[in-house]
């Protein structure tokens, strides 16, 4: 049973795994694409809420795609992340929404409001 829980909140070792691959390929990337590579994932950590393993590995290794193909192909830095990087990192992540656990609480606000509009009552999982 702990061991379920604990795998909840820090993924399983596989996705562990997947993620130090990807980590290990952004740090093989040239100087100014895995600078560019490392601030992102920096940012996607601290700001993407990202609470399923599986997802987080999968925005990580789609990362580590997109700059390992944009040096194959000679794709300066700046035509990746475009003229606002912020911009750029927050439209990486909302293609990652489901693994987020603000989408959650979104969702739970959203039937709450849609019960309390029909006169019903509303319980989440937690109560």
């Amino acid at each position: 049973m702990a061991a379920g829980w604990i795998e909840l909140i820090t993924g399983t070792l596989e996705q562990k795994k997947q993620y130090q691959q990807s980590k290990a390929r952004i740090s093989a990337l040239p100087a100014n694409y895995r600078a560019a590579a490392e601030a992102l994932e920096r940012y996607l950590m601290y700001v993407g809420g990202i609470a399923k393993g599986e997802v987080a590995a999968r925005m990580y290794h789609d990362l580590a795609d997109l700059f390992e193909q944009s040096v194959a192909n000679g794709t300066p830095v700046r035509d990746i992340v475009g003229a606002d990087p912020v911009e750029f990192a927050e439209t990486f992540i909302a293609n990652y929404s489901d693994g987020q656990w603000v989408k959650k609480e979104r969702d739970r606000l959203t039937m709450a409001i849609d019960h309390a509009a029909a006169g019903t009552t509303f319980h989440t999982d937690d109560e």
